[in-house]
């Protein structure tokens, strides 16, 4: 967090790797993070930004689109995250939806909960709770 031309930006893109620092050496459990592969960095790093972003297909394949997690799983986030109701009106898990299936705010949460399964040790949060009602967030 910061003012307007505080570093922000330049934190999370040199964090992603998006760009090389011009000096020094940022590390991620005692490892150089230029020394490992962009792909596996940006693994271990999660981005809920204030643009949600979801795919066409389900709210399953949204929250989990390596089918590692279990209903249970699924179920207790979007319970934590008060998207529960939401998911069971439109037919649970496996209703297809896309853009334009959910409010802001509801893809916005939906995303979080996708953070929050990930449970990465770092969360760059961009706003994310811009397009949230004030309950929720």
């Amino acid at each position: 967090m910061g003012r307007t031309g505080a570093g922000k930006s330049t934190i999370y893109a040199t964090l992603l790797r998006l760009v090389d620092p011009c000096s020094g050496e940022i590390y991620l459990d005692d490892k150089n993070i230029s020394d490992l592969f962009v792909k596996n960095l940006r693994n271990e790093i999660t981005m809920i930004d204030q643009e949600p972003t979801l795919i066409k297909g389900t709210f399953r394949e949204n929250l989990d689109i390596k089918n590692i997690y279990t209903d249970d799983e699924l179920y207790q986030i979007l319970e934590e995250c008060n998207l529960y109701d939401i998911v069971m009106e439109k037919d649970g898990l496996d209703q297809v939806i896309d853009n334009n299936s959910l409010s802001a705010g509801e893809k916005q949460l939906l995303c979080i909960c996708r953070a929050f399964l990930k449970k990465s040790k770092i969360v760059i949060i961009d706003e994310a709770t811009a397009n949230i009602d004030k309950k929720n967030d």
